[in-house]
């Protein structure tokens, strides 16, 4: 778990339906953020491809102090956002980006250099 100023673990590798992170290893999906991470398991949440991310996907990104955040859309842009998603976060006043999966790995590897980013990356469709 993410305490103080840890700094978010890089995704090293991506292809599809399999993705390499910094001290946690391979998987599919994932939920990362600023000292770690986990595999993102979408049967606790309920999420599908519709309506797709919901605030309680990215509440534990929050909860572990992500001050941005990364959605990945999938590699074939089919899993969307939930409007009451980026509702949430918009109040919070926490800067969100939504892109397809490749795209979201490398902005994400990239905030991750210099600010507490959080991201749900989903590595097929």
């Amino acid at each position: 778990m993410a305490t103080g100023t840890d700094s978010s673990p890089k995704v090293t590798r991506i292809a599809w339906g399999r993705m390499e992170v910094e001290g946690l290893g391979a998987g599919k999906d994932f939920k990362l953020y600023p000292g770690g991470g986990r595999p993102w398991d979408w049967n606790e949440t309920g999420t599908r491809h519709v309506p797709g991310i919901q605030p309680v996907d990215v509440q534990e990104l929050l909860d572990q102090g992500s001050e941005v955040i990364v959605l990945s859309r999938g590699m074939l842009l089919a899993l969307q956002t939930c409007p009451g998603t980026l509702d949430l976060l918009r109040e919070r006043g926490i800067p969100v980006h939504v892109a397809e999966t490749r795209a979201a790995v490398a902005l994400y590897n990239k905030l991750a250099s210099r600010q507490r980013v959080g991201g749900l990356f989903h590595s097929t469709c």
